[in-house]
Parts: structure tokens; sequence; C-alpha cells
């Protein structure tokens, strides 16, 4: 139960809190215009805020921070010199 509530209160940066602005937004003016579809795009940008997913997933989209390793070592290229 810690992680799910560290995983609520930690880590907001601004994609997070537009996502819960423009979800918050949009949930507001769908219950005002008694419209549905809207609703539901305002409840999935806020689970997305509450949840930190994107809709790749968490850090879906996020560069790999992989060490070198053999197979990424740059390897040394001979050449011949043709005339």
């Amino acid at each position: 139960m810690e992680t799910f509530k560290q995983m609520i209160f930690t880590n907001w940066h601004f994609m997070r809190w537009l996502r819960l602005i423009l979800g918050g937004f949009i949930a507001v003016q769908a219950i005002q215009n008694h419209d549905p579809v809207p609703g539901l795009i305002g409840a999935f940008f806020l689970y997305q805020a509450v949840t930190n997913t994107g809709c790749c997933g968490a850090n879906g989209c996020a560069v790999t921070t992989t060490k070198n390793t053999e197979e990424n070592k740059v390897k040394d290229i001979e050449f011949e010199e043709i005339k």
C-alpha cells in the first residue's frame, strides 16, 4: 500500500500537471453539458495524471539508459586501400 501512496504523491512533473488540469476541465464541461463522451475523455486524462501513465505506459517513450556492453562498444574497422 505504501508504494501506491508513494506513486500518487511523488514525481509530479509538467505533463502530469497538464493532464490533471486538462482532465478536470474536460470532466467539468462534460458534467455541465450532460455529454458522456467528453466525460470519458476527461476521466481518461484524470486516470493518467493520478497513476502517472501515458499512452505508452509509465516512461514507455523514455530513452533507455543502458550502459555500454560488449555489443554496444565501437569496434575497430580495418580499411584496405584499393588502387
